[in-house]
This record gives C-alpha cells, sequence and structure tokens, in this order.
C-alpha cells in the first residue's frame, strides 16, 4: 500500500459515507465507467461547482476499483452489484489515487508538484521492487518500465485537478508546466487503462495548446452523459426527507423549505438538482441555513461581479427580484484571469455555481445563495443605485409599517436618476425589481414570495412573518400608469389576505395586522404613488 498508489483512503472515506443516514446511492456511475476502461475513450474530466459531490464520486471509483482493499461486503448490497460485470471490475485494478486539494501547504509549485512526484516514485519503486529502475528516471519513465516489464497498467483518479490554479503563488509559467506534467503523465501512455479527473474549471479550454485534448470533458449545463450522479434530484431528496421525518419527532425542516433553500440547479436532461452537502447538512443540522457557502474560497461573489459593475448592475436587480435574465454562456470563460464582458461573469458564475443557467437564462438558483446576493447589495458601494436602495430597505419597511407613504415615495422617488434604463419601467418587471430592492432587509423578519398564490389570484408580493407570528403580514401589489388605490381594490377583490386568515374554525398563525399596500408609476408624470391600507 502506499501514498498515492492502492492507497485504502478512498475505501475510507467512500465506507465513512455510506454509513450516513442521508447516503445516496449513485453506484450505478460505475456502470457508465466500466466501459471505457482500455478504449481511446478512457480520458474522463467531470467538472461540477464546489459541494456537488465530485469528491465522493471519486473516492466511490477508487474504492471500487483498487486492489488494495476488499470491498465487496461494501458494494455488494448497492446498486452496481446487480451489473453482470460486477465482480469481474472490483478490486482487481492498481489505481494512484491523487488529491490534488490534500497535497499539502506549499509556498511554491515546483515545491508542490515536486512532493506530488517524489511520494508517487516512492510508491512505485516500493512496489515493483524488482526492476531496475534508473536512480534519477522520472516517475512517467517508471511507470512505463512497469508497464513494459509487467504488463500491468494502472487507473488514474485525479481528484480536484484544478486546485493548483488557485493557489497565490502561481503564475502563467507554474500553469503551463503543471498542464505538461498531466500531458506527461497522461496523454498516449500504455500504462493507462482509465483516467478520471475532477474539477470546478472546464479543462477543455484551459490552454490554447493541445496538452489535454485527449479528455472527454463533461460539465454540467452541457453534457448528458453522468448528469444525474451529481447533485440529489427530486426523488433522491423525498427519499432523505422521508428518512429525517422518521429519525426527528418534532421536525423544523418542511420539504418545501429544502426545495426553497437548496434547488434550482438543472441538468443539460432538464432535470433538477439540488446541492448535496447543503441537504444533508440542513437534515443533520435540522435548521435550513446557509451551508454551500460558508466555506471555501470562491465565496465572494463581488470578485466577479466588480470587474464590471455597470454591465451586470441591472441585471443584478432584476435576478435579486427573481427575474432570469439573457446570457451567453461560455463556461470555459471561467479559466481567464480577466472576466470583462458580463458573459463571461456570468459564465464564471455558472461554473462556481453561484448562477444556475436553463434555456439562455441565468438565475440565482435558490434562497441560500439569494440570501448571499442580498449580503453583496448592502455592503458595496459601486453597486451605486442598487446598493443605495437596498440600504434604504431598513426605511422602507418602517415607513410602510406606520403608514408613512410620504416617506416611501421620496425613498422610490430617490431611485430616479439617470444611472439606469431599469428605472424607465418600461415593464412592470423593472418596478418589480425595484420594490424588491427597497424591500430588502424586510426578509431579515420576513419570508417575502413573489407572485404567490393566494385568494383566487397571484399576488405580486407577499409578506409572512418569519418568527414573530404578531407582526404585520404585508400584501402588497404594483401598478404602472395606474394608481394605487386600484392595486389595493385589486387586492380585495381577489382576496390575497385569505393565507393570513387560516382555515375556517382554526386559530390562525398570524396574529398582527395585515396591511394592503399599493404602489403605482405614473411615466408621464414620472411620478410614485404609495397607498397603505389596514385590513
Amino acid at each position: 500500500m502506499g501514498f498515492y498508489l492502492n492507497n485504502d483512503e478512498p475505501y475510507s472515506m467512500y465506507q465513512e459515507m455510506a454509513q450516513s443516514p442521508y447516503f445516496v446511492d449513485k453506484t450505478a456511475m460505475i456502470n457508465e465507467i466500466i466501459p471505457r476502461i482500455g478504449i481511446a475513450e478512457k480520458y474522463i474530466c467531470v467538472t461540477r461547482p464546489r459541494r456537488f459531490g465530485k469528491s465522493v464520486m471519486a473516492s466511490m471509483l477508487g474504492a471500487f476499483f483498487s486492489k488494495a482493499c476488499d470491498s465487496k461486503e461494501l458494494f455488494d448490497n448497492m446498486d452496481i452489484s446487480r451489473s453482470p460485470v460486477y465482480e469481474r471490475h472490483l478490486n482487481k485494478y492498481n489505481v494512484i489515487y491523487i488529491d490534488f486539494s490534500g497535497a499539502g501547504y506549499f509556498d511554491s509549485y515546483d515545491r508542490y508538484i515536486s512532493e506530488i512526484l517524489s511520494m508517487l516514485r516512492r510508491d512505485l519503486r516500493g512496489e515493483y521492487e524488482g526492476i531496475s529502475f534508473r536512480e534519477d528516471g522520472s516517475v512517467f519513465e517508471d511507470l512505463k518500465w512497469i508497464n513494459l516489464e509487467t504488463g500491468h497498467k494502472f487507473i488514474f483518479i485525479l481528484d480536484e485537478w484544478d486546485t493548483v490554479f488557485h493557489k497565490d503563488f502561481i503564475n502563467e509559467k507554474d500553469k503551463n508546466q503543471y498542464l505538461n506534467f498531466l500531458r506527461l503523465l497522461l496523454k498516449g501512455r500504455t500504462y493507462v487503462s482509465l483516467a478520471y479527473m475532477t474539477g470546478v474549471l472546464p479543462v477543455a479550454k484551459y490552454s490554447s495548446g493541445s496538452e489535454l485534448n485527449m479528455f472527454l470533458e463533461y460539465t454540467m449545463a452541457a453534457e448528458k452523459t453522468f448528469d444525474s450522479y451529481f447533485g440529489f434530484t427530486e426523488g433522491e431528496v423525498d427519499v432523505l426527507y422521508n428518512i429525517y421525518k422518521k429519525n426527528r419527532k418534532d421536525a423544523a425542516v418542511t420539504r418545501q423549505g429544502l426545495k426553497e433553500w437548496y434547488d434550482g440547479y438543472h441538468t443539460r436532461s432538464g432535470e433538477r438538482l439540488y446541492n448535496p452537502r447543503s441537504v444533508v447538512a440542513a437534515l443533520t443540522n435540522d435548521n435550513l441555513g446557509n451551508y454551500w457557502t460558508s466555506s471555501g474560497p470562491y465565496d465572494e461573489l463581488y470578485f466577479y461581479v466588480k470587474n464590471n459593475i455597470d454591465e451586470v448592475r441591472e441585471d443584478l436587480a432584476l435576478m435579486i427580484s427573481g427575474e432570469p435574465v439573457q446570457a451567453r454562456i461560455k463556461e470555459y470563460a471561467a479559466t481567464s484571469m480577466r472576466l470583462v464582458t458580463k458573459d463571461e461573469i456570468f459564465s464564471a458564475m455558472v461554473v462556481y455555481g453561484f448562477l444556475s443557467y436553463e434555456n439562455g437564462k441565468v438565475s440565482i438558483p435558490n434562497r441560500e445563495l439569494m440570501g448571499k446576493f442580498e449580503e453583496m447589495t448592502r455592503k458595496e458601494e459601486d453597486l451605486g443605485y442598487v446598493y443605495r436602495l437596498a440600504r434604504e430597505s431598513d426605511r422602507m419597511l418602517n415607513a410602510t409599517i406606520t403608514g408613512n407613504t410620504k416617506v416611501m415615495e421620496k425613498i422610490l422617488e430617490c431611485a430616479h436618476n439617470t444611472e439606469s434604463p431599469l428605472l424607465d419601467y418600461n415593464h412592470e418587471t423593472e418596478l418589480t425589481a425595484v420594490v424588491n430592492l427597497v424591500y430588502l432587509s424586510a426578509r431579515d423578519q420576513y419570508d417575502v414570495l413573489r407572485e404567490d398564490k393566494s385568494g383566487i389570484g397571484y399576488v405580486d408580493f407577499i409578506f409572512y412573518p418569519k418568527y414573530d407570528k404578531s407582526l404585520d403580514g404585508i400584501i402588497l401589489e404594483l401598478k404602472v400608469d395606474s394608481t394605487p388605490e386600484a392595486a389595493i381594490a385589486q387586492i380585495k377583490e381577489k382576496k390575497y389576505d385569505l393565507r393570513f386568515r387560516g382555515k375556517t374554525g382554526e386559530k390562525p398563525v398570524y396574529t398582527g395586522r395585515v396591511l394592503l399596500v399599493g404602489i403605482s408609476y405614473e411615466k408621464a408624470a414620472k411620478k410614485h404613488r404609495c397607498k397603505v391600507e389596514v385590513l
């Protein structure tokens, strides 16, 4: 057993994962990997956002294929055990498993890669003592001699291949050297039975050369193959939630809550996906919260946005209000150190999982990520009017609750300047986006839902108190070239307030007042008008 060669660490990691009450069996993927062994299409690179199960699947493959362990007991009750070739491939291969994110701390590329090569060389020479290796021979040469003299081949599992590109010490020369290292290790080598890599960044466009063009790449947005193995599907979350309900007497997490917080991603085939780490964390902790973005080096949205605030600002405002926006996504743009155009910025945000992409449009996937966007709008002054409106949101909520329509109108009027075409209100969508920003802080105390089914129609905004059910509930309707009185009349006519009243004969959940809020904008006069009425 070596450090990288035939190490039982993947087995230990996967066994630990399989013992979790919220484990999902994805071993059917192995059936799609086995036919690639030993053929030209043996080079596979799967790229996904952080926390989408890449390392779990890598450890699964290591545990299944490696000679280092006997994993029959582990896999016998999983989907792969029903395959007719199950036992033919179980624990039959020499596996070189390298987790590039766990290679230790180094202050230079040379030390980083030298350490990996040194440990791998030690493994090979320890395992194949009978071969007369050149004293100063390279790892690539050693592997070739092993293959020539014994006929042995290797499965390479390289997890988080792109980790090195996020190291502080890396430069362009180092990147080229790293790509060349992978090329020398894998490309055209007879000792390679299979090469399986994972990462966040797409490999195919990382360089202008052909270093890694042997890889077939499988991204979430562009390829159907393997798409259901990364992330949790609706059916899988249903199963996990039923387990959770059995384990918890007083379950605090709802199934709808899981959907609102962690759903919102899409496969190429159109299937919806949940962030797996966040779902498991929420069920384990019995609490819906922000788990995915609480760790890791790519959490700061502003890193991407700051490169072209003027071009992305309006689209950010629309997305924060729940509107998807058009974008031409090219995933390889994420590899650029200079994200300049809106499409490049949004492409990178899709690759890293901050945005979801479907049918030519990008959107904020779920409530977990929405919280990060909201935080950014209230923090970054460079966002201009978006920042100013968000900062006014405490005052706007207070003015609404106290019925101070003059202050409400003044805050909305302050939004009108020449910064953005969004404020021309060509459609009610733009007014919705601006109103959403001026009520941003309300989300601290309220569940703010858009287009919520209530009564006999759909209301523009409805504010449900989150924790203190004695707070005022708010029903808000918007009108362009109409009046706030007409907006309130519609609220009454459609009986939007029924959601606050509860079922007949039952004690109402909400005990505060219900405020009816109408906001209108007159294009000719360029005036906002507001009205608040207690029902």
